[in-house]
């Protein structure tokens, strides 16, 4: 199987590259590496990457149009997973207009290179923050989203819309599938944490928005990747599908569980809660359960574990 990623140099696009070349499938990364943070660590992704397997990297921006109708036509994928996009909920806050252009311009351009090319299979990396500020806990994808409250999570809302008009109007099969806080090793950097557990390894105070009693329903990236690749397999013409663990932690658990894996206590600096964060986030994955077969399997005290030894050996 032929397979693009976008976004593949990324925190989760790198993992599911090296599962997939384990398959022994052909993979191609798509990536602008650009500074959203030190492009230095998505090439280390890239070089991991490598030691799996045979991989073409294309470095070049899901926008140009251009670039990706020639890439795909030279390609002829089986299937586009694509990750790219301008992630984060108070980033977006600074920058809606890049947010908009990225993860709606380049999602519906990729999607109409799909078209041209005849591309078969769309797999799309949408997210929990398009629920907002739900009336109900867990979220489930029958719910309706019309209560986003980051440019972010709009713009992810917009990508699915344009994800299913393509599906309707051209058979396109499409996958959207709704992350909840992946973690894990090679998580961004500018993610709780890994911000947090450097800092606390560091001896340096954590921010901690609001009491500590937000929750997210943390989900390790191995999980989330064994979720995408049974979305790549998985027949429809249009389907959407909550990724996440169904367990939230509270803020104030995190901290906790980080302090005990790393054997160093936390310094907290509050501060007031920010604009476009949701109280909670609580994935219903039965639906992913029953047809996809996704069954996530690794506690959040285990995985902040490999975090910490992943992170200690980066640092040795």
């Amino acid at each position: 199987m032929k397979v693009l990623i976008t976004g593949g140099a990324g925190f989760i696009g790198s993992h599911l590259a090296e599962r997939l070349l384990s398959e022994s499938h052909h993979i191609t990364i798509l990536d602008d590496l650009n500074d959203f943070y030190d492009p230095a660590l998505k090439r280390a992704n890239l070089e991991l990457v490598r030691r799996a397997g045979s991989v073409e990297v294309v470095e070049g921006d899901i926008r140009d149009a251009v670039l990706a109708g020639e890439l795909l036509r030279r390609l002829k994928p089986d299937c586009i997973v694509h990750l790219a996009a301008r992630a984060g909920v108070r980033p977006s806050l600074e920058e809606p207009l890049l947010y908009e252009q990225v993860n709606v311009g380049g999602t519906t351009v990729l999607l109409e290179a799909a078209r041209r090319a005849g591309v078969p299979k769309f797999v799309f990396a949408s997210s929990s923050s398009i629920y907002g500020i739900a009336n109900r806990v867990p979220f489930s994808e029958e719910d309706l989203l019309n209560l986003p409250i980051s440019p972010y999570a709009a713009t992810k809302i917009a990508g699915e819309k344009i994800c299913y008009t393509y599906s309707h109007l051209y058979r396109l099969q499409v996958v959207c599938l709704r992350f909840f806080t992946v973690f894990g090793p090679r998580q961004r950097p500018d993610l709780a944490i890994r911000k947090f557990m450097q800092r606390i390894e560091a001896g340096v105070p954590i921010p901690v928005f609001g009491d500590g009693g937000m929750g997210r329903d943390y989900t390790f990236v191995e999980d989330t990747v064994a979720g995408i690749r049974a979305a790549i397999d998985y027949p429809c013409a249009y389907d959407v599908f909550n990724l996440g663990n169904s367990h939230p932690v509270l803020l104030h658990e995190m901290i906790s569980t980080l302090e005990q894996a790393l054997d160093r206590g936390a310094i907290i600096d509050r501060q007031p809660v920010q604009p476009g964060d949701v109280p909670i986030t609580y994935a219903d994955i039965g639906k992913a359960r029953r047809l996809l077969g996704y069954a996530p399997r690794t506690p959040f005290a285990e995985g902040i574990r490999h975090m910490v030894a992943w992170y200690r050996s980066q640092a040795r």
